[in-house]
C-alpha cells in the first residue's frame, strides 16, 4: 500500500484532474509504472457521445495511453454519473445510490492489485469536504483507505484559506499529506507564485505550483516517486 496516494481538492473545478493527468504524464516519461483511477466521477456522458472525450476519465486514460473502451472506462471510474453535482445528488438524480462500504472495498481491492514498484494514483471527487454517498465525505473516504494526500488547490480569490482550511483539517485528522499543488486559476486577480508562497509559509510541506498549460513540476515528480 506504500505507493498509493490519494489526489484530494480543497474546492471543486480547481485543477484536480489536470494535476493528476500532469503527474501521471510525468511519471510514465520516467519509466515509473504508474496507475491512475478515478473510481467516483460525477458530469460524465456516456461513452458513446463525443463530449466523453472532454471528461475528467477520458482524460486519466489519455494520460496513462490508454485507448478510451467500455472496459478501460470502467476500470478506471467504475461510479460515472452524468449530472455535474456532488456523487450523492447525481446519483439520486438517477435513481441510483452509493455506498462507502463498496468504494472503499473497490478501492482496497485496486491497492492490493498494484505491483510494488509501481505508483497509484486514486484522484477523489470534488472538494475534501464534498459529500460523495449520503452520509459521508469524501474526507471520510480518503481515512477510511488510510492513504497519504497530495492536495490540489486553485489560485483564485479565496484560494488561500480554502487551501489552509483543507491541509489543516487533514492535519487534525491525522491523514498525512505529502504536499499541496496549487494550479492556476483562469481569470485569478494574484499571481500563481504570490498565492503559492503565501500558502507555504502557513504549511510545513512543499507546495508546488503549476500554471495553466503547464507540466508537472520536477519537485513534484520527486516528491511522489520517493514515497513509491
Amino acid at each position: 500500500m506504500s505507493g498509493a496516494i490519494f489526489i484530494a481538492g480543497a474546492g471543486t473545478e480547481i485543477g484536480k484532474t489536470y494535476v493528476t493527468a500532469a503527474l501521471t504524464r510525468r511519471l510514465l516519461a520516467e519509466d515509473q509504472a504508474v496507475r491512475t483511477l478515478k473510481p467516483v466521477a460525477s458530469g460524465v456522458p456516456p461513452v458513446t457521445e463525443a463530449d466523453f472525450r472532454f471528461s475528467d476519465t477520458a482524460i486519466l486514460l489519455e494520460a496513462q495511453g490508454l485507448a478510451v473502451s467500455p472496459e478501460t472506462v470502467a476500470a478506471c471510474s467504475p461510479w460515472r454519473f452524468r449530472a455535474p453535482l456532488a456523487p450523492d445528488l447525481a446519483a439520486a438524480h438517477e435513481g441510483r445510490t452509493l455506498a462507502l462500504a463498496d468504494l472503499v472495498a473497490w478501492c482496497r481491492s485496486e491497492i492490493a492489485a498494484t505491483p510494488p514498484d509501481a505508483t497509484l494514483l486514486i484522484e477523489g471527487v470534488g472538494g475534501l469536504m464534498s459529500p460523495v454517498t449520503e452520509e459521508h465525505t469524501g474526507l471520510a473516504w480518503l481515512e477510511a483507505l488510510a492513504l497519504p494526500a497530495l492536495l490540489v488547490s486553485g489560485s483564485y480569490l479565496g484560494a488561500i484559506s480554502h487551501a489552509l482550511t483543507a491541509a489543516e483539517t487533514l492535519r487534525s485528522r491525522g491523514v498525512p499529506l505529502l504536499g499541496l499543488v496549487v494550479c492556476e486559476s483562469e481569470g485569478a486577480p494574484t499571481p500563481l507564485a504570490t498565492v503559492a508562497a503565501s500558502i507555504r509559509r502557513h504549511v510545513p510541506v512543499p507546495v508546488h505550483e503549476i500554471g495553466r498549460g503547464g507540466a508537472c513540476p520536477n519537485g513534484l515528480a520527486q516528491a511522489i516517486r520517493a514515497h513509491a
